[in-house]
Protein backbone atom coordinates (compact mmCIF):
# COMPACT_ATOMS: atom_id res chain seq x y z
CA UNK A 1 0.00 0.00 0.00
CA UNK A 2 1.50 3.18 -0.80
CA UNK A 3 1.84 6.49 1.94
CA UNK A 4 -1.62 8.42 1.76
CA UNK A 5 -1.13 11.81 2.94
CA UNK A 6 -1.53 13.05 6.51
CA UNK A 7 -4.31 14.93 6.46
CA UNK A 8 -4.74 18.36 7.24
CA UNK A 9 -7.96 18.41 9.51
CA UNK A 10 -8.73 16.55 13.09
CA UNK A 11 -11.69 15.75 14.32
CA UNK A 12 -13.31 18.55 16.94
CA UNK A 13 -13.56 15.96 19.49
CA UNK A 14 -11.42 12.65 19.17
CA UNK A 15 -13.13 10.92 21.72
CA UNK A 16 -14.61 7.52 20.00
CA UNK A 17 -14.77 5.50 22.93
CA UNK A 18 -17.39 2.62 23.20
CA UNK A 19 -17.70 3.28 27.01
CA UNK A 20 -17.83 5.53 28.90
CA UNK A 21 -18.52 7.35 25.79
CA UNK A 22 -17.98 11.18 24.22
CA UNK A 23 -20.23 14.45 26.49
CA UNK A 24 -22.97 16.05 24.05
CA UNK A 25 -21.70 18.53 22.01
CA UNK A 26 -20.80 21.68 23.53
CA UNK A 27 -20.74 19.88 27.22
CA UNK A 28 -18.74 21.34 29.65
CA UNK A 29 -17.93 20.93 33.34
CA UNK A 30 -19.85 24.58 33.92
CA UNK A 31 -22.79 21.81 33.10
CA UNK A 32 -22.55 20.98 36.71
CA UNK A 33 -22.49 24.06 38.56
CA UNK A 34 -25.74 23.57 39.67
CA UNK A 35 -25.06 19.59 41.67
CA UNK A 36 -26.53 19.31 44.45
CA UNK A 37 -23.45 18.46 46.25
CA UNK A 38 -22.91 17.85 49.84
CA UNK A 39 -26.74 16.92 50.04
CA UNK A 40 -28.33 14.11 51.16
CA UNK A 41 -29.56 11.91 47.88
CA UNK A 42 -32.95 11.93 50.57
CA UNK A 43 -33.35 15.50 50.74
CA UNK A 44 -36.50 17.03 48.72
CA UNK A 45 -34.37 18.65 46.30
CA UNK A 46 -31.94 16.26 45.54
CA UNK A 47 -34.97 13.54 45.36
CA UNK A 48 -36.73 15.57 42.80
CA UNK A 49 -33.63 15.61 40.70
CA UNK A 50 -33.14 12.00 40.66
CA UNK A 51 -36.85 11.76 40.06
CA UNK A 52 -36.67 14.18 36.92
CA UNK A 53 -33.84 12.01 35.57
CA UNK A 54 -36.35 8.80 35.73
CA UNK A 55 -39.36 11.52 34.13
CA UNK A 56 -37.31 12.63 31.68
CA UNK A 57 -35.60 9.38 30.48
CA UNK A 58 -39.06 7.55 30.29
CA UNK A 59 -39.94 10.74 28.06
CA UNK A 60 -37.02 10.33 25.41
CA UNK A 61 -37.27 7.01 25.35
CA UNK A 62 -41.00 6.65 24.29
CA UNK A 63 -41.93 4.32 26.82
CA UNK A 64 -45.30 2.66 27.60
CA UNK A 65 -47.22 4.29 30.44
CA UNK A 66 -47.44 0.61 32.35
CA UNK A 67 -43.23 0.42 32.42
CA UNK A 68 -41.56 1.21 35.84
CA UNK A 69 -38.42 2.78 35.55
CA UNK A 70 -35.24 2.50 38.12
CA UNK A 71 -31.57 4.07 38.82
CA UNK A 72 -29.85 1.07 40.13
CA UNK A 73 -26.07 0.62 41.16
CA UNK A 74 -23.40 -1.09 39.11
CA UNK A 75 -24.20 0.65 35.91
CA UNK A 76 -25.54 -1.88 33.01
CA UNK A 77 -24.30 -4.56 34.85
CA UNK A 78 -25.73 -4.37 38.27
CA UNK A 79 -29.70 -3.67 36.38
CA UNK A 80 -29.03 -7.02 34.62
CA UNK A 81 -27.67 -8.86 37.44
CA UNK A 82 -30.65 -7.19 39.21
CA UNK A 83 -33.27 -8.28 36.54
CA UNK A 84 -31.98 -12.26 36.84
CA UNK A 85 -31.62 -12.53 40.71
CA UNK A 86 -34.91 -11.27 41.24
CA UNK A 87 -36.40 -12.89 38.60
CA UNK A 88 -35.14 -15.81 36.88
CA UNK A 89 -35.95 -19.76 38.51
CA UNK A 90 -39.65 -19.50 37.67
CA UNK A 91 -39.48 -21.22 34.65
CA UNK A 92 -37.11 -22.39 32.06
CA UNK A 93 -34.54 -20.00 30.66
CA UNK A 94 -32.31 -19.40 27.50
CA UNK A 95 -29.23 -17.18 27.07
CA UNK A 96 -29.05 -15.94 23.54
CA UNK A 97 -24.85 -15.15 23.51
CA UNK A 98 -22.98 -13.97 20.43
CA UNK A 99 -19.87 -11.68 22.42
CA UNK A 100 -18.19 -10.96 25.60
CA UNK A 101 -21.53 -9.37 27.65
CA UNK A 102 -23.75 -12.36 26.80
CA UNK A 103 -20.87 -14.50 28.23
CA UNK A 104 -20.86 -12.55 31.34
CA UNK A 105 -24.61 -13.26 32.26
CA UNK A 106 -23.71 -16.88 31.04
CA UNK A 107 -20.90 -17.08 33.88
CA UNK A 108 -23.86 -16.51 36.47
CA UNK A 109 -26.05 -19.18 34.47
CA UNK A 110 -23.62 -21.51 35.03
CA UNK A 111 -21.72 -20.92 38.53
CA UNK A 112 -24.43 -19.14 40.55
CA UNK A 113 -27.81 -19.31 39.64
CA UNK A 114 -28.63 -22.72 40.97
CA UNK A 115 -30.76 -24.49 40.67
CA UNK A 116 -31.82 -23.12 36.76
CA UNK A 117 -33.00 -25.50 34.11
CA UNK A 118 -31.27 -23.50 31.46
CA UNK A 119 -29.80 -24.02 28.00
CA UNK A 120 -27.26 -21.84 26.25
CA UNK A 121 -27.69 -20.70 22.45
CA UNK A 122 -24.24 -19.57 21.11
CA UNK A 123 -22.97 -18.15 17.83
CA UNK A 124 -19.13 -16.86 17.09
CA UNK A 125 -17.81 -13.08 17.38
CA UNK A 126 -19.23 -11.31 13.96
CA UNK A 127 -22.92 -13.89 13.30
CA UNK A 128 -26.03 -14.38 15.41
CA UNK A 129 -27.38 -17.62 17.01
CA UNK A 130 -30.75 -18.91 14.72
CA UNK A 131 -33.25 -16.75 16.59
CA UNK A 132 -35.81 -19.33 15.75
CA UNK A 133 -34.17 -21.59 18.40
CA UNK A 134 -35.81 -19.52 20.83
CA UNK A 135 -39.07 -21.43 22.67
CA UNK A 136 -41.51 -18.73 23.82
CA UNK A 137 -42.57 -20.93 27.00
CA UNK A 138 -38.74 -20.25 28.16
CA UNK A 139 -37.44 -17.08 29.67
CA UNK A 140 -34.86 -15.33 27.20
CA UNK A 141 -31.49 -13.02 28.42
CA UNK A 142 -30.42 -11.47 25.27
CA UNK A 143 -28.01 -7.88 24.46
CA UNK A 144 -29.64 -6.12 22.03
CA UNK A 145 -26.65 -5.02 20.32
CA UNK A 146 -23.26 -6.55 21.52
CA UNK A 147 -21.11 -4.10 22.00
CA UNK A 148 -17.96 -6.32 21.76
CA UNK A 149 -18.49 -7.73 18.56
CA UNK A 150 -21.40 -4.95 16.79
CA UNK A 151 -23.85 -7.29 16.00
CA UNK A 152 -27.08 -6.40 17.00
CA UNK A 153 -30.59 -8.35 16.34
CA UNK A 154 -31.84 -6.23 13.52
CA UNK A 155 -35.85 -6.65 15.08
CA UNK A 156 -37.83 -7.70 17.36
CA UNK A 157 -40.23 -10.18 15.46
CA UNK A 158 -38.45 -13.13 16.29
CA UNK A 159 -39.91 -12.39 19.99
CA UNK A 160 -43.02 -14.32 20.00
CA UNK A 161 -46.26 -11.72 21.39
CA UNK A 162 -47.41 -14.61 22.65
CA UNK A 163 -44.42 -15.55 24.56
CA UNK A 164 -45.23 -17.12 28.44
CA UNK A 165 -41.28 -16.62 29.53
CA UNK A 166 -40.11 -13.33 30.23
CA UNK A 167 -37.99 -11.10 27.74
CA UNK A 168 -34.61 -9.76 29.83
CA UNK A 169 -32.49 -7.51 27.08
CA UNK A 170 -29.28 -5.91 27.94
CA UNK A 171 -29.67 -3.17 25.62
CA UNK A 172 -27.07 -0.57 26.97
CA UNK A 173 -25.74 0.05 23.58
CA UNK A 174 -28.69 -0.24 22.24
CA UNK A 175 -31.30 2.39 23.13
CA UNK A 176 -31.08 5.70 21.88
CA UNK A 177 -29.39 3.98 18.60
CA UNK A 178 -31.94 1.40 17.56
CA UNK A 179 -36.23 1.22 17.46
CA UNK A 180 -37.02 -0.67 20.77
CA UNK A 181 -40.06 -2.99 20.47
CA UNK A 182 -41.47 -2.08 24.19
CA UNK A 183 -44.15 -4.47 23.81
CA UNK A 184 -41.43 -7.17 23.37
CA UNK A 185 -39.47 -6.35 25.96
CA UNK A 186 -40.30 -7.40 29.64
CA UNK A 187 -36.99 -6.34 31.13
CA UNK A 188 -34.87 -3.73 29.62
CA UNK A 189 -31.53 -2.07 30.93
CA UNK A 190 -28.96 0.50 29.77
CA UNK A 191 -26.19 3.03 31.15
CA UNK A 192 -26.07 6.68 30.92
CA UNK A 193 -22.67 6.27 29.97
CA UNK A 194 -23.40 4.80 26.45
CA UNK A 195 -25.80 6.52 24.50
CA UNK A 196 -25.61 9.63 26.44
CA UNK A 197 -22.37 10.20 27.40
CA UNK A 198 -23.37 10.34 30.91
CA UNK A 199 -20.81 9.41 34.10
CA UNK A 200 -20.82 5.67 34.48
CA UNK A 201 -21.51 3.82 38.25
CA UNK A 202 -25.21 3.98 37.56
CA UNK A 203 -27.68 1.73 35.52
CA UNK A 204 -31.34 2.24 34.71
CA UNK A 205 -33.67 -0.66 34.88
CA UNK A 206 -37.02 -0.92 32.67
CA UNK A 207 -39.43 -3.19 34.05
CA UNK A 208 -42.49 -4.08 32.44
CA UNK A 209 -46.08 -5.33 33.29
CA UNK A 210 -45.35 -9.11 33.00
CA UNK A 211 -42.26 -8.56 34.86
CA UNK A 212 -43.74 -6.31 37.62
CA UNK A 213 -46.42 -9.26 37.45
CA UNK A 214 -43.38 -12.04 37.92
CA UNK A 215 -42.12 -10.16 41.08
CA UNK A 216 -45.03 -10.21 42.67
CA UNK A 217 -45.88 -14.16 42.51
CA UNK A 218 -42.77 -14.99 42.66
CA UNK A 219 -39.93 -16.32 45.13
CA UNK A 220 -36.42 -16.71 43.77
CA UNK A 221 -34.86 -20.07 45.13
CA UNK A 222 -31.72 -18.16 46.00
CA UNK A 223 -30.77 -15.87 48.45
CA UNK A 224 -30.86 -11.93 46.96
CA UNK A 225 -28.41 -9.95 47.65
CA UNK A 226 -29.38 -6.50 49.08
CA UNK A 227 -28.10 -4.60 45.75
CA UNK A 228 -30.53 -6.61 43.64
CA UNK A 229 -33.56 -6.88 45.65
CA UNK A 230 -36.88 -5.49 43.81
CA UNK A 231 -39.28 -6.98 45.65
CA UNK A 232 -40.03 -7.92 49.67
CA UNK A 233 -42.32 -10.66 50.52
CA UNK A 234 -43.51 -10.96 46.76
CA UNK A 235 -44.47 -7.73 47.00
CA UNK A 236 -42.96 -4.72 44.48
CA UNK A 237 -40.12 -2.12 46.97
CA UNK A 238 -42.00 0.76 44.98
CA UNK A 239 -39.96 3.47 46.24
CA UNK A 240 -37.22 1.97 44.21
CA UNK A 241 -39.11 3.35 40.76
CA UNK A 242 -40.02 6.35 42.66
CA UNK A 243 -36.42 7.73 42.99
CA UNK A 244 -35.30 6.23 46.31
CA UNK A 245 -32.07 4.60 45.20
CA UNK A 246 -30.88 1.12 46.71
CA UNK A 247 -27.85 2.83 47.50
CA UNK A 248 -26.42 6.31 47.70
CA UNK A 249 -26.37 8.46 44.29
CA UNK A 250 -23.73 11.02 43.12
CA UNK A 251 -25.65 14.07 42.74
CA UNK A 252 -22.73 15.02 40.27
CA UNK A 253 -23.87 12.15 38.31
CA UNK A 254 -26.96 13.27 38.60
CA UNK A 255 -26.98 16.38 37.48
CA UNK A 256 -24.91 15.25 34.35
CA UNK A 257 -27.41 13.08 33.27
CA UNK A 258 -29.87 15.69 33.85
CA UNK A 259 -28.05 17.76 31.31
CA UNK A 260 -27.74 14.82 28.77
CA UNK A 261 -31.37 14.16 28.98
CA UNK A 262 -32.30 17.81 28.28
CA UNK A 263 -30.08 18.01 25.24
CA UNK A 264 -31.56 14.98 23.83
CA UNK A 265 -34.80 16.38 24.33
CA UNK A 266 -33.65 20.17 22.46
CA UNK A 267 -32.42 18.38 19.44
CA UNK A 268 -36.17 16.74 19.27
CA UNK A 269 -35.73 13.48 21.58
CA UNK A 270 -35.59 9.79 21.44
CA UNK A 271 -35.89 9.61 17.36
CA UNK A 272 -33.26 12.56 16.54
CA UNK A 273 -31.01 10.47 18.46
CA UNK A 274 -31.80 7.17 16.04
CA UNK A 275 -31.25 9.62 13.30
CA UNK A 276 -28.34 10.73 14.48
CA UNK A 277 -26.66 7.10 15.13
CA UNK A 278 -27.82 6.17 11.42
CA UNK A 279 -26.40 9.07 9.60
CA UNK A 280 -22.87 8.09 11.79
CA UNK A 281 -23.32 4.42 10.60
CA UNK A 282 -23.49 5.95 7.25
CA UNK A 283 -20.19 7.55 6.96
CA UNK A 284 -18.43 4.33 8.83
CA UNK A 285 -20.40 2.46 6.39
CA UNK A 286 -19.54 4.05 3.21
CA UNK A 287 -15.73 4.09 4.30
CA UNK A 288 -15.81 0.24 4.57
CA UNK A 289 -17.22 0.15 1.07
CA UNK A 290 -14.90 2.22 -0.82
CA UNK A 291 -11.77 0.50 1.86
CA UNK A 292 -10.11 -2.53 0.73
CA UNK A 293 -8.19 -3.31 4.56
CA UNK A 294 -11.33 -3.50 6.12
CA UNK A 295 -14.61 -4.94 6.92
CA UNK A 296 -17.63 -5.02 9.35
CA UNK A 297 -17.06 -7.55 12.09
CA UNK A 298 -20.92 -7.88 11.56
CA UNK A 299 -21.20 -10.28 8.62
CA UNK A 300 -24.90 -9.81 7.88
CA UNK A 301 -26.03 -6.13 6.86
CA UNK A 302 -28.99 -6.41 8.51
CA UNK A 303 -27.23 -6.96 12.11
CA UNK A 304 -24.64 -4.54 12.37
CA UNK A 305 -24.61 -2.03 15.24
CA UNK A 306 -25.21 1.52 14.61
CA UNK A 307 -23.35 2.17 18.18
CA UNK A 308 -20.46 0.21 18.93
CA UNK A 309 -18.87 -0.24 15.01
CA UNK A 310 -16.40 -3.07 15.18
CA UNK A 311 -14.26 -3.63 12.28
CA UNK A 312 -11.95 -6.39 11.14
CA UNK A 313 -8.52 -5.63 9.53
CA UNK A 314 -8.72 -7.79 5.81
CA UNK A 315 -5.05 -7.33 4.39
CA UNK A 316 -3.60 -10.86 3.89
CA UNK A 317 -0.02 -9.91 5.37
CA UNK A 318 -1.92 -8.86 8.81
CA UNK A 319 -3.98 -12.26 8.85
CA UNK A 320 -1.41 -14.23 8.48
CA UNK A 321 0.25 -13.17 11.29
CA UNK A 322 -0.25 -14.79 14.96
CA UNK A 323 -2.66 -13.06 18.02
CA UNK A 324 -0.07 -11.73 19.90
CA UNK A 325 1.29 -9.83 16.51
CA UNK A 326 -1.50 -8.51 15.02
CA UNK A 327 -2.28 -6.69 18.36
CA UNK A 328 1.28 -5.53 18.36
CA UNK A 329 -0.35 -3.95 14.96
CA UNK A 330 -3.28 -2.73 16.62
CA UNK A 331 -1.50 -0.88 19.49
CA UNK A 332 1.07 0.58 17.32
CA UNK A 333 -2.13 1.90 14.75
CA UNK A 334 -4.26 3.18 17.84
CA UNK A 335 -1.26 4.88 19.59
CA UNK A 336 -0.06 6.50 16.79
CA UNK A 337 -3.78 8.18 16.04
CA UNK A 338 -4.08 9.22 19.54
CA UNK A 339 -0.46 10.84 19.19
CA UNK A 340 -1.70 13.21 16.77
CA UNK A 341 -5.13 13.52 18.21
CA UNK A 342 -7.20 11.79 15.55
CA UNK A 343 -8.49 9.36 17.62
CA UNK A 344 -8.92 7.97 21.23
CA UNK A 345 -9.53 4.39 22.30
CA UNK A 346 -10.84 3.09 19.12
CA UNK A 347 -9.04 -0.63 19.88
CA UNK A 348 -11.28 -3.86 19.66
CA UNK A 349 -12.32 -5.08 23.02
CA UNK A 350 -9.81 -7.80 24.52
CA UNK A 351 -12.03 -10.46 23.93
CA UNK A 352 -12.69 -9.66 20.73
CA UNK A 353 -10.31 -10.69 17.42
CA UNK A 354 -7.67 -7.70 16.82
CA UNK A 355 -9.45 -4.64 15.12
CA UNK A 356 -11.02 -1.06 15.30
CA UNK A 357 -14.00 -0.49 17.28
CA UNK A 358 -15.89 3.13 16.90
CA UNK A 359 -18.51 4.48 18.77
CA UNK A 360 -21.28 6.01 16.67
CA UNK A 361 -23.74 6.86 19.42
CA UNK A 362 -25.83 10.06 19.27
CA UNK A 363 -23.29 12.06 20.81
CA UNK A 364 -20.65 11.78 18.45
CA UNK A 365 -20.79 14.42 15.65
CA UNK A 366 -21.24 13.01 12.23
CA UNK A 367 -18.55 15.81 11.03
CA UNK A 368 -15.92 14.39 13.52
CA UNK A 369 -16.18 10.98 11.99
CA UNK A 370 -16.03 12.41 8.44
CA UNK A 371 -12.70 14.23 9.72
CA UNK A 372 -11.73 10.49 11.10
CA UNK A 373 -11.35 8.52 8.04
CA UNK A 374 -8.74 10.04 6.40
CA UNK A 375 -7.06 9.45 9.41
CA UNK A 376 -7.61 5.63 9.33
CA UNK A 377 -6.69 5.58 5.53
CA UNK A 378 -3.22 7.33 6.88
CA UNK A 379 -2.52 5.72 9.80
CA UNK A 380 -2.78 2.08 7.82
CA UNK A 381 -0.47 3.38 5.26
CA UNK A 382 2.10 4.11 7.94
CA UNK A 383 1.76 1.03 9.72
CA UNK A 384 1.75 -1.38 6.34
CA UNK A 385 5.29 0.97 5.58
CA UNK A 386 6.46 -0.28 8.86
CA UNK A 387 5.57 -3.74 9.10
CA UNK A 388 4.36 -5.20 6.16
CA UNK A 389 6.80 -7.61 4.60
Amino acid sequence: MSSAPRPAILPDNPRFSSGPCAKRPGWSVQALEGALVGRSHRAKEPLARIQEVISRSREVLGLPEDFRVAIVPASDTGAVEMAMWSLLGARAVEFLTWENFGEQWVIDCETQLKPLDSRIIRAPYGELPDLRQTDPARDCVFVWNGTTSGVRVPDGDWISDDRQGLTICDATSGVLAHEMPWHKLDVVTYSWQKAMGGEAGFGMLLLGPRAAERLQNFTPPWPVPKIFRLAKGQKIIEGVFRGATINTISMLAVEDALDALRWVESIGGGDAMIGRAAANFSVIDEWVARTPWVEFLARDPATRSRTSLCLSITEDWFAALDESARWEIVGALTKMLEREGAAFDIATHRAASPGLRIWGGGTVEKSDLEKLVPWLDWAWAEICTAYAP
